[in-house]
């Protein structure tokens, strides 16, 4: 498993969340109560993305898109990916609460910040597909670029965190980062 996680790390959180949901669905609760902690790190990554301005608002929906999924755990299909379905409820709830709060003049959003959002969630929508694909990117890059961007990027740790969790300073993970994007933007115009 170590070697899956360090050269496809996707695929490797992929794996683990779907395998942990479907033995809690076939009644391992201790492997339904990994699924839900681990879960709500993975969610929490996927909403601070899309409510920087809002900070306060992830917790509660870190909660309510658990609680969702909770509910709706028997529509899954084990042979779609999980990841992708927990996003779909992740959004619905994103949009719910957006919706709630726009009303009251919570949501001041310019166009361009809501053409990022539905820009994220267009892109989200073939996740599987494109999951696959920036594994495969990613798997192009050296370990210490792709060890930061998937910290940074992906599962929305701070810069502090990601040099705290890969050993590395801040200032290795900043270069880390900008260093391997602009590789994967090249490798991405080929």
């Amino acid at each position: 498993m170590q070697r899956i996680q360090q050269e496809n790390p996707l695929q490797a959180k992929e794996l683990r969340l779907h395998s942990l949901f479907v033995r809690g669905l076939e009644g391992d609760n201790a492997a339904y109560r990994s699924f839900l902690q681990d879960s709500a790190g993975h969610l929490r990554a996927f909403l601070r993305r899309r409510l920087q301005r809002w900070p306060d608002a992830v917790e509660d929906l870190v909660q309510e898109s658990l609680l969702a999924i909770h509910n709706q755990r028997h529509t899954y299909d084990p042979a779609a990916p999980l990841t992708s379905w927990m996003h779909a409820i992740a959004r619905y709830k994103l949009i719910d609460w957006m919706r709630r709060h726009g009303r009251n003049g919570a949501l001041d959003m310019t166009l361009d910040d809501a053409g990022e959002l539905i820009a994220d969630n267009d892109a989200e929508d073939g996740a599987a597909t494109a999951g696959r694909d920036l594994a495969v990117l990613l798997a192009t890059l050296p370990d210490k670029q792709r060890q930061a961007i998937v910290a940074t990027r992906l599962d929305g740790l701070s810069v502090r965190e990601a040099a705290a969790l890969l050993h590395l300073s801040e200032a290795d993970i900043k270069v880390s980062v900008h260093r391997g994007l602009k590789t994967l933007a090249m490798k991405m115009r080929d």
